[in-house]
């Protein structure tokens, strides 16, 4: 048996279902640690019920005969003079294929990669299908100006433009001077190039912080010869789409979705978001750098548009 540690909010644990997915294909039996990151009333929700998903969850007597976790007086003395002894197998990288080859072990890791499930995609697919706009506007907590968001994302050339921002010191520090103003409106540009018409919906963890940053960004692309009607069209192409919290963000992944075209942030949120979105002829645009001082290729997917900090395009994942 193998145990996966769940860990984080939707957009993770969606990997991490993923992964069983593939595990359970290959034969192995696999259940889910969900106790241990979740313990403290103040953690991310489990959020995997919206796709009417259950799963199988380790007891705490497995998860303790996996990691050497027992704190029995007879545990405790045995590791003071022994050391500790766990099945933990942490993955190394985006993908590791050692996570696929080990069994019998306790899985800690992330998970973010489609190579992971490559050869399942059309069950990936299946599992992670939202309900349609009639019973996904009929879910728990669905905010009052949601329909009003998905009529305009259906009915204008839409892009999902999703912004992460970081929830501590340290993950400021993997994630600094990725995401630049100039990687935006340079994102911004290469779908205007090619969709004049397109109106960007703009999706992020900190709404309250992004309407001023939307101002900055948006006079960074105003031109000496543009009148004041062409500047009210400009700001009027982005939308700030809110009221969405952490046991209703599956409805922001949801309109991502059902964008044309997805500006991603080095967020796996949006990255699923683009994931799911149906549209054969998307253009999804990501960060050539998803993570600093981490090799970062084995995260994207076919056709992403990589643009450096800088603003320059990189390349197209072949």
């Amino acid at each position: 048996m193998n145990i996966i540690r769940m860990s984080g909010g939707i957009e993770r644990q969606m990997f991490q279902y993923a992964l069983y997915l593939k595990l359970t294909s290959i034969g192995r039996e696999v259940k889910f640690d969900d106790i241990n990151e979740y313990q403290d009333e103040h953690v991310r929700p489990i959020m995997l019920s919206v796709f009417d998903i259950t799963y199988p969850r380790a007891t705490w007597d497995e998860i303790n005969r996996y990691t050497d976790g027992s704190m029995t007086l007879g545990a405790r003395v045995r590791k003071f003079f022994k050391g500790r002894k766990t099945n933990i197998y942490k993955e190394t990288g985006f993908y590791d294929p050692k996570v696929l080859e080990n069994d019998d072990v306790y899985l800690d890791g992330l998970f973010m990669s489609q190579k992971y499930f490559e050869d399942i995609l059309p069950e990936v697919h299946r599992v992670f299908s939202f309900p349609d706009i009639e019973n996904i506007n009929l879910m728990p907590r669905a905010n009052e100006n949601f329909l009003v968001y998905y009529n305009d994302i259906m009915t204008k050339m839409s892009v999902g433009l999703q912004i992460r921002r970081s929830d501590s010191k340290l993950e400021e520090e993997k994630y600094q001077n990725i995401c630049t103003d100039e990687y935006y409106r340079a994102a911004v540009n290469y779908i205007l190039e090619r969709y004049p018409n397109a109106t960007f919906f703009v999706f992020s963890n900190e709404p309250k912080w992004v309407k001023g940053w939307l101002r900055q960004i948006i006079k960074g692309m105003i031109k000496p010869e543009m009148t004041n009607q062409d500047i009210r069209e400009l700001r009027d192409r982005f939308i700030l789409v809110e009221a969405n919290d952490e046991y209703t963000a599956y409805l922001d992944m949801f309109l991502l979705s059902k964008c044309q075209h997805n500006i991603l942030s080095n967020s796996t949120f949006g990255w699923w978001g683009a994931w799911m979105n149906e549209n054969p002829k998307k253009i999804v645009v990501a960060p050539s750098i998803w993570m600093n001082g981490v090799d970062s290729e084995d995260i994207y997917t076919s056709g992403m548009v990589l643009i450096n900090p800088k603003g320059r395009v990189e390349k197209t994942i072949k």
